[in-house]
């Protein structure tokens, strides 16, 4: 561990409840930075085991955890969770002191998130929005992207504890952390379709997918997903890892929320929606949303295994 730094913002007490994937490294780069850093399991003992024998302090529960808090961080699946944390019988409301800010980490409905921001001021607490992006290696390193829903006070007070995190960019009042949150979401959702669309497309012709990439990388269709995503997934051959496509079908279900409680239909997200549903019905949700490819696939009774087409008989 690095050398812990003692300076004024640094001895901002945090709390921290969601040690998943990202919650854990999450946690761990907060303590790195030198703040005093208080956790309690969410669903899993082993992740605030290991934190604990690196300095974390470990509680009984989300009260515990923000009693000993001035910024109390949660990091969740979905909003129900966030419910849970902050209002249960022993959540954050019941230990947090008035003034105590609460920063969700989690990627849910802004809807949501407003409406938690109104019954956390019912007992004189704050509330930030504040999803990320960048996986659990930039978790890790704490380089994060994080996308800040906050008054202007609020963001001030979290802003040193959130730059141990990565960089962090106000984007308005309460709300809009999600929302930018979920921009990213819709256009990843949809990028990957057209992408694995158009390569099974490319491969049935005849095409040497590998040179198409190569060619598509200097054309105007070049995205991140086709250059640095899909060839660690589906082109390589592996689902395994990577983003979990229920949990990008919860994202685009919370998208498809804010949208209409301002009456705009979104037609090809509310279609990828259904398309990822349909995967995730044939059980593969814990996969790496590059796992829609297996949907287009099927259809035409191809493969692609790391770059190479295997053709098969029939359908699947």
């Amino acid at each position: 561990m690095a050398a812990l730094v003692d300076t004024p913002s640094a001895r901002l007490r945090v709390g921290f409840v969601g040690l998943g994937a990202m919650g854990e490294p999450m946690a761990r780069s907060i303590r790195r930075a030198g703040f005093s850093v208080t956790a309690c399991a969410h669903r899993r003992k082993e992740p605030l085991e290991r934190l604990a024998a690196e300095g974390v302090n470990a509680v009984a529960d989300p009260a515990e955890a923000a009693a000993a808090s001035d910024v109390a961080i949660v990091c969740v699946p979905d909003a129900p969770q966030v419910e849970d944390v902050l209002f249960a019988s022993r959540g954050f409301v019941a230990g947090a002191k008035a003034g105590t800010v609460i920063v969700d980490m989690s990627t849910i409905s802004p809807v949501a998130s407003r409406a938690f921001e109104r019954r956390l001021d019912e007992h004189e607490l704050h509330f930030v929005d504040a999803p990320v992006s960048g996986g659990p290696a930039r978790a890790s390193d704490g380089s994060l992207t994080i996308m800040v829903g906050a008054s202007a006070a609020d963001f001030s007070r979290v802003e040193p504890v959130l730059r141990a995190l990565g960089t962090p960019h106000h984007l308005g009042p309460v709300g809009m952390g999600e929302t930018v949150k979920l921009v990213n979401q819709i256009i990843i959702a949809n990028t990957m379709l057209g992408n694995v669309e158009a390569l099974v497309f490319a491969q049935r012709a005849g095409a040497d997918l590998d040179t198409v990439c190569k060619v598509l990388a200097t054309a105007t269709a070049s995205n991140y997903v086709l250059e640095r995503w899909l060839p660690k997934t589906w082109l390589a051959g592996t689902l395994e890892g990577g983003f979990a496509l229920d949990l990008l079908r919860k994202d685009i279900a919370a998208a498809l929320d804010a949208a209409r409680a301002t009456s705009y239909p979104m037609p090809a997200t509310s279609l990828a929606y259904q398309l990822y549903t349909y995967r995730s019905a044939q059980g593969d949700g814990a996969l790496d949303y590059s796992a829609i490819a297996k949907s287009y696939e099927r259809i035409v009774g191809d493969e692609i295994d790391a770059g190479r087409v295997r053709q098969k008989s029939g359908f699947q």
